[in-house]
């Protein structure tokens, strides 16, 4: 590519990358679906085990003393700091998330690498997996005492505000949306910095997703496979409403797809697409 297109297009690194690494995910996800399943599970594992870490972590804060005051605000960072790490862990272990691969798929899609059946077959094998490892770890917690006490208690108050969500009726729908677009908006920023090859140390890269992750944890933004294993861990301790909880994760997938299957998916395919250019079109 001439200088000038580097200039113009500074994203085609990313985006080969994207589509190497889809190739990679679009053939386990075919012929070795058992093994894109166990790698999908890994994630979930990752998300359920960070995430009730966070819970933790601030019910830790919150029995703290601190001389009529509360270290509840503290708590909240350290423990969406904590939580933060759960996206570097899944990335270095090469393990499968949904919400990072639906920027993948966009992005395949559009410049024809696949077909949105497949990258519908791809999601849905990935959640799956992501789901069966996050309750891998729900049914775990429910036979220890790691999570019981206040930090429990925090993961059932979490749960009640995700479904008045549901039940607060249009307000509320429109709310839980745009927290999920943000979120993985945020998550899928992160993914464009590491993979589009201007990034080289480590440590750097794990900032940069430390970062996001703890942003849409402290803000309260809506990540649909974080939500799914909540639930499942809440609903095999105490019981939930399927039915809420499902309409929850629903509305969070739509918004997670915009947030990082459009707004950088599509939208980083479309911006760093050449091919006028090259064929000398202004």
């Amino acid at each position: 590519m001439p200088s000038d297109a580097q200039q113009l297009f500074p994203g085609k690194q990313f985006i080969s990358t994207i589509l190497e690494a889809l190739e990679t995910k679009t053939t386990m996800s075919g012929h070795l679906a058992r093994r894109y399943l166990q790698r999908a599970g890994m994630a979930g594992l990752i998300i359920g085990v960070l995430f009730a870490a966070n819970f933790v972590v601030v019910a830790a804060f919150d029995a703290v003393p601190a001389g009529g005051a509360t270290l509840s605000p503290l708590g909240r960072m350290v423990g969406a700091a904590t939580f933060g790490w759960a996206l570097v862990f899944i990335y270095y272990s090469k393990s499968e998330l949904l919400t990072s691969n639906m920027m993948v798929v966009s992005v395949g899609a559009y410049y024809h690498r696949t077909s949105w059946l497949k990258a519908l077959r791809l999601l849905s094998l990935c959640y799956v997996g992501n789901f069966l490892g996050g309750l891998f770890v729900a049914v775990a917690l429910r036979y220890s005492t790691v999570i019981d006490g206040a930090a429990f208690t925090l993961m059932e108050a979490s749960v009640a505000n995700k479904l008045e969500f549901i039940t607060s009726g249009a307000t509320g729908w429109g709310d839980l949306f745009i927290r999920a677009v943000l979120c993985n908006f945020l998550i899928n920023l992160a993914m464009l910095l590491v993979y589009n090859g201007l990034i080289q140390d480590d440590v750097l890269k794990s900032l940069v997703m430390i970062v996001a992750v703890f942003l849409f944890a402290f803000l309260g933004l809506e990540h649909s496979v974080a939500n799914t294993v909540l639930f499942t861990i809440v609903g095999l301790g105490e019981g939930i409403d399927g039915g809420l909880a499902a309409a929850n994760v629903a509305i969070a997938l739509v918004g997670n797809f915009l947030g990082g299957g459009v707004l950088i998916g599509l939208y980083y395919a479309y911006v760093n697409d050449d091919t006028k250019y090259s064929a000398g079109m202004p």
